[in-house]
């Protein structure tokens, strides 16, 4: 990974956690660090899984790409928030 893969990484995840928070229903008990965080780590989940699908490198906009790591932001926002909102159950 080169330093602009890792830099435009944490941009997009920054994006994409914000877009999973908005497209998950309901509330989430998270505060937006961690979503940030949820998002950066998705971002590169979803790369990672579009070098193994193939995709990874398309011309144009990588939306294949794009669409992994909104799947994967989804997915660990729903996580975390369900393991926040547990935790704060049992206080």
């Amino acid at each position: 990974m080169t330093i602009e893969s890792i830099l435009g990484a944490i941009v997009i995840g920054l994006i994409i956690g914000a877009l999973a928070r908005l497209i998950m229903p309901g509330k989430q008990n998270i505060p937006i660090w961690l979503t940030i965080v949820v998002g950066i780590i998705a971002a590169f989940l979803g790369s990672l899984v579009a070098r193994w699908v193939g995709v990874q490198d398309t011309p144009g906009i990588d939306w294949i790409e794009l669409l992994f790591q909104l799947g994967a932001a989804i997915l660990l926002v729903g996580i975390v928030s369900g393991a926040m909102g547990s935790r704060n159950v049992h206080r």
